[in-house]
């Protein structure tokens, strides 16, 4: 199912900020992920950023595992790739398996702070609480991502060859919902919250 298939539901629409809601009950949603629940997304711009906050409604009478993320993918288009600086903080790597699951291993994870070149990354780290910051920026211009809330976790998908690179929030680890590695529950009756920011600042 595709996101243009989800149903959600506008209830504000104002200049800078846009409030959608999507109950999860039809059945055909149901049939993906049996957990009845409602989803409200705010995204709310400023002239330099765009932050997106995520809160889920266990209100069915039973307990929803969360496990969802966000997927923005960035490039600078006037500067070749090898010419790009990444920032990541220090974290702890996910170790994967040949099908790139996490075994529920972890690696030490320097911060990083250089030209990507040609480097690759197909990831998932587990940052330390108050370091959620990524950054890219080359040209004129720096773009940071900063999880602000309810994200624990990180993917980084920068393939060789391809110019953009994904700095992904996720509330829990590839496979969760699976292996329970990292997976949280929300008791009936009770709410979660999950906010990230995006911005763009122009560099000299």
């Amino acid at each position: 199912m595709s996101w243009t298939e989800l149903a959600w539901e506008v209830n504000e629409d104002r200049p800078d900020t846009l409030i959608a809601r999507l109950d999860w009950r039809r059945n055909d949603l149901i049939a993906i992920f049996p957990f009845p629940h409602r989803l409200e997304l705010t995204a709310t711009i400023r002239p330099a950023s765009l932050t997106i906050a995520t809160m889920l409604l266990a209100d069915a009478g039973s307990s929803v595992p969360v496990s969802f993320g966000f997927h923005p993918y960035f490039r600078l288009p006037d500067l070749p790739r090898a010419e790009w600086r990444i920032e990541m903080p220090a974290m702890r790597r996910l170790t994967l398996d040949v099908r790139n699951i996490p075994t529920g291993q972890e690696a030490p994870f320097a911060a990083f702070d250089a030209p990507l070149c040609e480097l690759a990354f197909d990831d998932g780290f587990l940052p330390y609480e108050g370091q959620s910051s990524f950054a890219l920026s080359g040209g004129g211009r720096r773009i940071t991502v900063e999880f602000l809330k309810g994200y624990p976790c990180a993917q980084v998908y920068a393939p060789r060859g391809k110019d953009f690179i994904a700095f992904e929030p996720m509330t829990a680890p590839t496979n969760a919902l699976v292996a329970g590695h990292g997976l949280r529950l929300v008791e009936p009756g009770g709410t979660f919250r999950a906010t990230f920011r995006i911005g763009v600042e122009e560099r000299s």
